[in-house]
């Protein structure tokens, strides 16, 4: 063990969490030194491969370690107290999307990390993958002005019989929003290029019999409408109900249109006559690699690297989330800055 890496531990042992310690170890900026998860045959099992403890209590896995770092790849509602000791131990937390059940949970671990000097990111690996590397190279080099719409499409299909994924149905776990948390990165590349939308408009719908029970549980599909300026409009379908799988961001301007998905960057003029096309093949953990490496940095050489993707773009994510979900509830359009001013940071 090199006293010069930083010493790590991870909450929940998915399959993210296991994919992120493999990455991590595979690096040369981290020692894995703990692990835990709730099942303690999983967690002894992937504590042998690293040759460290295993824990079933999150608890004592935070207090018995001296860490720098602690990846959170379980549920936060399992887990969201610890965080925050893990924090006030001066321990820097990676989290996997999204930051929390809600702005203001995430909001109050952001004002936390600020207090405590630490790091507290969200785990957003899109931000590396090739294609919307790419689009985000080609937004700093051109005038976002010049376009008009943005198309996202997320179809995120899940088997709720799955025992992990029976929460999103619990009324008081799921709290009437899961589905736009699960098109995190999504969001994130589009606020992280354009900003946040002034408004949001959002109607949700599910499948419970019960119109009550709607207004509790997860929604199976959303149609969200986002307006950034007289002259930019953006909306986001999302649905678990439909498959396959597919991420999608279509964005048109005057006189071309850009076509972004994890490992394709296409430009067509606007008779679709391709004009300029990237692909690389994502290769399994290279985005999870570089992220992990900006987050170290961000936490060896702060006055050089600061923090990933820019100040507090994870609490503008949340905002306009928070704005659907409230957008649904209300019937009327909401506005993400009004969020974003209740919390001071």
């Amino acid at each position: 063990m090199s006293d010069t890496r930083l010493k790590t531990a991870c909450l929940g042992l998915d399959e993210q969490g296991q994919g992120l310690l493999k990455t991590a170890r595979e690096s040369e900026l981290f020692d894995i030194v703990a692990v835990g998860d709730e099942e303690t045959e999983l967690a002894e099992a992937i504590a042998t491969t690293y040759d460290c403890p295993a824990f079933d209590d999150y608890r004592q896995l935070v207090i018995q370690n001296r860490l720098d770092v602690l990846i959170v790849a379980a549920p936060i509602y399992l887990c969201d107290e610890h965080i925050r000791t893990a924090m006030k131990k001066k321990v820097n937390v990676l989290k996997v999307p999204p930051a929390g059940l809600d702005f203001e949970q995430a909001a109050e671990m952001v004002r936390l990390a600020n207090k405590e000097g630490v790091r507290f990111a969200v785990a957003d690996t899109s931000r590396f993958r090739p294609g919307f590397s790419a689009f985000r190279e080609y937004m700093q080099s051109t005038n976002p002005g010049q376009f008009r719409v943005i198309s996202a499409l997320s179809n995120r299909p899940v088997e709720l019989s799955e025992l992990h994924d029976r929460w999103l149905s619990d009324p008081q776990l799921a709290g009437g929003g899961v589905l736009l948390h699960d098109c995190y990165e999504m969001i994130d590349q589009i606020v992280l290029n354009f900003g946040i939308p002034e408004q949001v408009y959002s109607l949700n719908s599910n499948h419970a019999p019960d119109k009550q029970q709607r207004l509790s549980i997860t929604e199976d599909t959303v149609v969200m409408t986002m307006r950034f300026s007289d002259t930019l409009m953006g909306n986001l379908i999302a649905s678990r109900m439909f498959g396959p799988a597919e991420k999608l961001l279509k964005i048109h301007g005057n006189d071309e249109c850009l076509v972004v998905t994890d490992d394709s960057f296409t430009v067509l003029d606007n008779h679709g006559n391709t004009k300029s096309k990237s692909r690389s093949k994502v290769k399994k953990g290279r985005d999870q690699a570089t992220m992990l490496e900006a987050f170290a940095s961000s936490i060896l050489s702060p006055e050089e690297s600061g923090p990933v993707a820019g100040s507090n773009i994870d609490l503008k994510n949340m905002a306009v989330i928070e704005a659907g979900y409230l957008s649904a509830r209300t019937g009327m359009p909401e506005a993400p800055s009004r969020i974003l001013e209740m919390v001071k940071t």
